[in-house]
């Protein structure tokens, strides 16, 4: 059973978001939040394995909430997924830097907000779709590799089948697409990626997607 925490200021977005999750079956809402402040707080409380972040909210912001809550006690436990509107979306990467592991639109279909709840969890891919792969490049671009505030040493430490895992994982693909691409098991695949996330002491693999772009190691296409 995967634990929720909800955060939202609109009090019907909560309860459609908790009915949803509820009906799915193998997730339980363990509790909900107004707001960023809230959401800190509650987080430290219940260590819920997936928070799902509201941005724009009154006291505490999402992302200030995000970093919070990544930087507690519970922040080794706890993903931190965020729900989001494209009229929003600028803030997407900052809420990745901050320590989210994902993000899905208001509007997703219930089996896609149930489905993206437990990708995170799993911690097995960012949200790989090519929408999500479109935005992070969209906003990333903007940046040049100097203006990084990653900490890229460990990208020399990576061997040359890491470095070609780490590139694959820029590009959305899952542990069972790295295999067959590279001829190799799930297992080794995986054991790669955990590997590389060791080495550039990155969070997840949402955080290796933006280290990948903003080190420069892989170039956003117009």
């Amino acid at each position: 059973m995967i634990t929720v925490l909800v955060v939202d200021d609109q009090p019907l977005v909560r309860q459609a978001v908790r009915d949803i999750l509820t009906d799915s079956g193998g997730v339980h809402v363990v509790g909900e939040a107004s707001n960023g402040r809230e959401a800190v707080r509650a987080a430290a409380a219940l260590a819920p394995d997936v928070v799902l972040m509201d941005i724009r909210m009154p006291e505490l912001d999402g992302i200030s909430a995000t970093e919070q809550i990544c930087a507690g006690p519970a922040g080794d436990a706890t993903r931190v997924l965020v729900l989001t509107t494209f009229e929003e979306d600028e803030y997407v990467v900052a809420a990745l830097r901050a320590g989210a592991s994902g993000f899905i639109g208001k509007g997703a279909e219930p089996e896609d907000i149930v489905r993206a709840v437990h990708t995170v969890h799993l911690g097995e891919s960012l949200l790989s779709s090519a929408a999500t792969r479109a935005l992070i490049q969209r906003f990333v671009r903007r940046q040049s590799p100097q203006e990084s505030a990653w900490e890229d040493e460990g990208l020399d430490r990576l061997t040359e089948r890491e470095r070609e895992v780490f590139l694959l994982v820029a590009g959305g693909l899952t542990n069972q697409e790295i295999a067959v691409e590279l001829v190799i098991s799930a297992h080794t695949a995986k054991t790669h990626v955990n590997r590389i996330m060791a080495k550039v002491y990155a969070r997840d693999r949402a955080h290796l997607v933006i280290l990948a772009y903003e080190s420069g190691l892989v170039t956003a296409r117009p």
